[in-house]
């Protein structure tokens, strides 16, 4: 009976992760580093797009398009000239695709789903974990659920990158660690398959994203904890073994597992110095000239990831008020929560028979933060830029919030003070009940796009061109990597779909004409309304693109280049330069700059050139 329950439980957290992960899948618009999922895994390359030239629309996109002949051949062909990436997330990507031969108006659900679904299956593992490492169900439960409504959860199975691949592959490499750390305890020797499985899913984490090498030094770290541990007589020993820790057999199979790992990795190190476009794709997180905010920056960034686990109000709303609210609510819920978890933390420590698995789950936690601060501060390497890269160890901090949570749970009475007004008495339960409902509803903050929001917003940029621009358009940018090349297909997917959306607008007027004609109110004809409709939709046609090599020794032949293009397209024309990396002068190509201030738009530096 109390299996069933479990079972229940456990079902209810999985379709709980189920519907958040997969609610508004599609409905935000791609970002750059998503078109590269897309189009590696797809078996297409970037260097398909014309540069130096106007070009369609539709050739701007064909990168996007499923090709009939292309395998995983291609995936890696492409994958591993062009990017800074391991294969073999987009080699199962690659037959996802092939199994739902996605169209134009499905690729990016089917892209996004595939992670969605990884992430969905992440609960479950995660309870097996939590239920092996502390040797309770409650534990397991508590750090299910807590994976089922983690915002940050939500925020990387909404992506069509390979995250959540990562995570399940951490999970499975922190499983082996932790019975090699209960094998230490008992003073016996890892299994052999173990150590096989242990070698292939470190090998495969490696391969799924380079940083899952942090993953491993964190392992190192923790197991580094445990030993020290025992040595010191803080972990209880097994009294049926010996004393002595360093047995010839635990060095030798440990020995293996980190031979056989290393060597797993640097397979992946040729192909890794070797790629040009490596430094190019991540100078992002370099730090240059070390100001003060270099220095205090990754401590708040940090911060900021590490809250976004538990709780993700709508901070980054437009609506001021709604900022200001979410921000004092949030404030709040800290207060208060943020004391039970470091009681829960305590006594889980103090207790016999979730110590050692909270040792190794901290241990491993606190040995990733070091690494992360250790690469900012001393490699000037910046990874608390990216909240995504905390993958690497998210797992851990889950299972630590299981089982505090757990301990939160068994609390019969729990006593919260506001200033001087009475307490306010209520039950564990329901505390972590509490924990959870704000958990759920920072996970429908996220899916909802009003926590984690997409730092491209094309979604904003189109309506701006199309109320401005009434003749036709140019989009124009520099090109470095295949980054400037996903940032205007985000604009090209947007003015499909809003030209789309404009079509059934129109279709929708027509017919409306027509039945207040039926009630003869309608003042307008239908060749009125499709008249007007032509005149104000003449401009939405397709825009061209020009992507102009960026050539930073020599920007004259980049304003050369786009001096050539204008020459070359009928007049009028609009030209909207955005995210253009050089100085240009168009006086002679009589173009004049809007003179309107217009907003601004996350992701996209524009400026606007109307030629007559």
């Amino acid at each position: 009976m109390i299996k069933h329950k479990q079972l229940l439980l456990l079902l209810l957290w999985t379709a709980i992760a189920l519907m958040l992960r997969f609610a508004n899948l599609d409905s935000k618009p791609l970002w750059t580093d998503e078109f590269s999922t897309l189009v590696f895994s797809l078996g297409n390359s970037f260097r398909g797009v014309p540069i130096d030239r106007a070009i369609a629309l539709s050739t701007l996109l064909q990168p996007l398009q499923l090709g009939p002949d292309a395998g995983i051949a291609d995936v890696l062909k492409h994958l591993l000239v062009e990017s800074n990436h391991p294969p073999v997330y987009f080699m199962v990507a690659h037959w996802w695709m092939r199994l739902f031969a996605p169209t134009e108006d499905s690729l990016v659900w089917i892209g996004r789903s595939l992670p969605a679904l990884l992430g969905v299956i992440s609960v479950p593992a995660i309870y097996l974990l939590g239920k092996f490492a502390f040797n309770s169900r409650l534990v397991g439960q508590c750090a299910a659920a807590m994976m089922a409504v983690s915002p940050y959860g939500i925020y990387l199975a909404q992506e069509a990158r390979h995250y959540t691949l990562g995570i399940l592959l951490v999970i499975a490499s922190l499983f082996c660690l932790t019975l090699a750390a209960k094998k230490l305890q008992q003073r016996a020797p890892l299994p052999i398959w173990t150590v096989l499985f242990w070698i292939i899913v470190n090998c495969l984490g490696i391969a799924v994203h380079y940083f899952f090498a942090l993953t491993l030094c964190a392992e190192a770290i923790a197991l580094i904890a445990v030993i020290w541990q025992q040595f010191h007589g803080k972990l209880a020993l097994s009294e049926s073994q010996q004393p002595n820790i360093w047995q010839f057999q635990i060095l030798w199979r440990l020995f293996a597992v980190a031979l056989g790992t290393v060597a797993g990795g640097l397979v992946w190190l040729p192909i890794f110095l070797s790629n040009k476009y490596g430094s190019e794709l991540t100078n992002w997180i370099v730090s240059g000239d070390r100001t003060f905010v270099d220095w205090i920056a990754p401590i708040f960034q940090a911060l900021a990831g590490w809250i976004a686990v538990i709780s993700l109000l709508p901070v980054e709303s437009s609506n001021l008020a709604v900022v200001v609210g979410s921000a004092i609510g949030m404030i709040i819920y800290f207060i208060w929560v943020l004391p039970l978890l470091q009681n829960g933390l305590k006594t889980s420590l103090k207790t016999t028979d979730t110590r050692l698995g909270t040792v190794i789950f901290g241990g491993f936690v606190l040995g990733s933060i070091f690494l992360f601060f250790s690469f900012a501060y001393i490699l000037g390497i910046d990874l608390t830029r990216g909240p995504r890269y905390n993958f690497v160890y998210f797992p851990g901090v889950i299972l630590i919030l299981g089982v505090t949570l757990a301990f939160i749970y068994e609390t019969p009475t729990i006593k919260t003070r506001w200033f001087n007004l009475p307490a306010v008495e209520f039950t564990g339960k329901k505390a972590v009940l509490l924990i959870l409902v704000m958990g759920f509803v920072s996970s429908v903050t996220v899916n909802s796009n009003l926590g984690y929001r997409k730092y491209y917003k094309p979604d904003l940029l189109i309506p701006i061109i199309r109320e401005v621009s009434k003749v036709p358009v140019l989009i124009a940018t520099t090109q470095k990597t295949h980054v400037e090349i996903g940032e205007l297909m985000g604009i090209g997917l947007e003015w499909k779909k809003s030209s789309a959306t404009d079509f059934v607008a129109d279709v929708t007027d027509v017919t409306d004409v027509k039945d207040r004609r039926k009630k003869g109110s309608a003042t307008d004809s239908v060749t009125d309304v499709r008249n007007r409709n032509k005149e104000e939709v003449k401009a939405f046609d397709s825009p061209q693109f020009l992507l102009v090599k960026q050539r930073r020794e020599a920007p004259e032949i980049v304003a050369g280049i786009l001096d050539k293009t204008l020459s070359q397209l009928e007049r009028p024309l609009d030209l909207w330069l955005v995210n253009f990396r050089a100085p240009v002068n168009l006086a002679a190509q009589k173009c004049q700059i809007e003179s309107r201030n217009l907003s601004p738009v996350d992701g996209y530096e524009y400026q606007v050139y109307h030629c007559s």
